[in-house]
């Protein structure tokens, strides 16, 4: 199992960052891909069409996102923990990724930079 932890400046304030990966509207609308997502701890969710599955643990309004992702039937559960912290450019995320299966650590890591992130910054600086 591997970690992964990485901070990512994005162009938007934390409130405005924290709709946009919290509303499965606004996920919507920056990913292009359908979402299933709710704020209340224990909910599941899907995002990118299903291609991300996970349960949410825990959320602090504007500054902090727990989840649970599921890898088939790992022991340990994988969990990422996104905090926002107010930055002069914006957003400053804390990402950690813990528990990632070997085979599927680049992808995850790809996926963080290029899809996820990449994409959620790409949006803000294209407004």
């Amino acid at each position: 199992m591997k970690e992964f932890k990485k901070y990512f400046i994005i162009p938007a304030a934390p409130e405005e960052v924290y709709l946009a990966l919290t509303n499965a509207t606004t996920i919507h609308l920056w990913s292009g891909e359908e979402a299933v997502m709710s704020t209340v701890p224990g909910s599941e969710f899907e995002l990118f069409d299903g291609s991300i599955a996970g349960k949410n643990l825990e959320f602090e309004e504007n500054k902090k996102i727990v989840q649970e992702w599921y890898f088939g039937e790992q022991p340990e559960p994988s969990v990422v923990t996104i905090k926002l912290h107010p930055h002069k450019n914006g957003t400053s995320v804390e990402l950690r990724h813990t528990n990632i299966p070997d085979e599927a650590f680049e992808d995850i890591v790809e996926g963080w930079n290029n899809i996820y992130f990449g994409n959620l910054i790409a949006f803000y600086e294209d407004e």
